[in-house]
């Protein structure tokens, strides 16, 4: 999937990840797309979530080797 910025969130645990998403998709336009690379499990759970509160869509995630990957598309 082709993305505009990307966010290296391996070894942040909650709330850090969500933080620095917030942070990245501030400084993006609207249709952008962010991909960001995650380690934390619970991060699933948190990236839903936050597309849901935020508006901004979770176009996929993807687990790999104890990596997620997601990509957000910028409201």
């Amino acid at each position: 999937m082709q993305f505009n910025k990307e966010l290296d969130a391996r070894g942040l645990n909650c709330p850090l990840p969500i933080l620095k998403t917030k942070k990245a998709l501030a400084d993006m336009i609207t249709g952008e797309v962010l991909r960001v690379v995650a380690t934390d499990p619970g991060s699933v759970r948190d990236f839903k979530a936050f597309s849901k509160q935020t508006g901004n869509e979770l176009l996929s995630h993807l687990e790999n080797s104890k990596e997620f990957e997601y990509f957000i598309k910028r409201k």
